[in-house]
């Protein structure tokens, strides 16, 4: 054999040889772009959505389950626009509102923001002391260790070690698929009461608007476009961003239908009696289901790893968001003392609501009343975000045709049925 020929073989047994680590890479590569959409996702299975779930299944049956699965659809497309924009302009989204209309438009959607993340706080550490409280531990130690294992979390100075050890919280919420899958629930109800809808019935109308602000947290937005800066994806990080926000889209709806079903699936006497207004209810209600002490530690396990995520997630974005707007520091690759404003105002959150709840402990009305003022706010946050695409992505990128109006239509829709059904039901 020449020396070319030797060559050549050599050259192909080194392309052969290389070909296994290259995929490896590639496979690493896209584990690591993957994480701020199905985070976001898992956080919007909450506490306050556990208890949606729990009280529109067992006061309305089966009949708000198409729903849930019908928002999946605007769910991701929302979501997916705020990767595009993290990814294209390199900025949060406080910053790009500010940059784009002004200080005016900005503060507005910050105190929105701020709003609808102070009332989540105190809703994910109402969780965190209902699940305290079924194992006798009481709020005086489970608040403060919950709080200090928060601020700790986030202050590592690595946003993916803060990702990484939030997801693997956030999975104990599959959980809830087991509670579902031993309730038993029927095909047949199933069916009648998809068609069986009371829309003239106001506490109907009012939980509808509960189920859309369950699903659709202004936080959200904030915090998956200000992940997507701060771990710094590029434009050809798109493919996989989509399909993580597209799992976590699918993954959170089927969490909260999870939920619906196991509340839908009881028998009336069993939520008459005990009622399904707080976590402990809830628990002692579902939980028979897997058998008592094994139930309890997979629904415990559930809601205490919703609500940790939750908590993470709704805190950081509105540090983010407000450090957007006022201009300092606020990356979590920064050390603590490097961005004094972002981490006090991430611990002042979080310290904050859990001494509301730990001072005021009946605050499981703030549930449902959660979820309706994000319907609320939905118009502001969901207007801002589609023009914004249509304005900062290059041309090129922008909404149009049949996909513009496909989201501007389901969005309408959306938002006039949560608007309406909030009024409607505070009448």
């Amino acid at each position: 054999m020449d020396v070319e020929s030797r060559n050549v073989n050599a050259g192909v047994r080194s392309v052969a040889e290389a070909e296994p680590k290259m995929r490896t890479t590639a496979m690493l590569r896209r584990i690591a772009i993957a994480g701020p959409g199905l985070l976001v996702m898992l956080a919007d299975t909450d506490a306050g959505n556990v208890v949606t779930g729990a009280q529109a299944g067992a006061q309305w049956g089966y009949r708000f389950l198409p729903l849930l699965l019908a928002l999946m659809l605007m769910l991701y497309m929302v979501q997916e626009l705020t990767v595009q924009l993290g990814m294209y302009t390199g900025r949060g989204h406080g910053e790009l509102i500010r940059d784009r209309f002004g200080i005016g438009w900005a503060l507005l959607s910050t105190a929105g923001l701020a709003v609808a993340t102070l009332a989540s706080l105190v809703t994910e550490f109402t969780g965190v002391a209902g699940i305290g409280e079924l194992y006798g531990v009481s709020r005086g130690l489970s608040l403060p260790l919950a709080t200090l294992a928060l601020i700790g979390v986030v202050t590592t100075g690595s946003y993916r070690r803060v990702e990484r050890a939030a997801v693997f919280i956030g999975l104990f919420e599959l959980a809830f698929f087991g509670v579902a899958w031993a309730a038993k629930p029927s095909l047949a109800a199933m069916a009648k009461d998809a068609v069986d809808l009371p829309f003239n019935n106001h506490e109907f109308l009012y939980m509808g608007a509960a189920i859309i602000g369950a699903v659709f947290n202004p936080w959200m937005i904030f915090y998956q476009q200000s992940a997507v800066v701060d771990k710094r994806l590029m434009p050809n990080d798109i493919t996989v961003a989509r399909w993580d926000t597209a799992l976590g889209a699918v993954l959170t709806q089927c969490m909260t239908g999870a939920v619906l079903i196991a509340g839908a699936a009881l028998p009336a006497s069993n939520t008459a009696s005990i009622g399904l207004d707080s976590i402990g209810a809830i628990s002692k209600t579902l939980t028979p289901l897997l058998g008592r002490s094994v139930g309890r530690l997979v629904f415990g396990a559930g809601v205490l790893g919703a609500s940790i995520v939750a908590a993470i997630v709704c805190s950081l974005a509105l540090a983010w968001g407000i450090g957007e707007v006022a201009g300092y520091r606020r990356s979590l690759e920064t050390r603590p003392f490097e961005a004094k404003w972002f981490n006090g105002l991430y611990a002042t959150g979080v310290a904050g609501a859990a001494t509301l709840v730990w001072f005021v402990p009946d605050l499981i009305w703030l549930n449902i009343a959660t979820q309706v003022l994000n319907a609320f706010l939905l118009p502001l946050v969901i207007g801002l975000l589609i023009v914004l695409a249509m304005k900062a992505l290059p041309e090129q990128l922008r909404p149009r045709g049949v996909y513009l109006w496909v989201l501007i239509g389901i969005s309408a829709v959306v938002t006039s049925a949560g608007l309406l059904g909030g009024i409607v039901g505070l009448l």
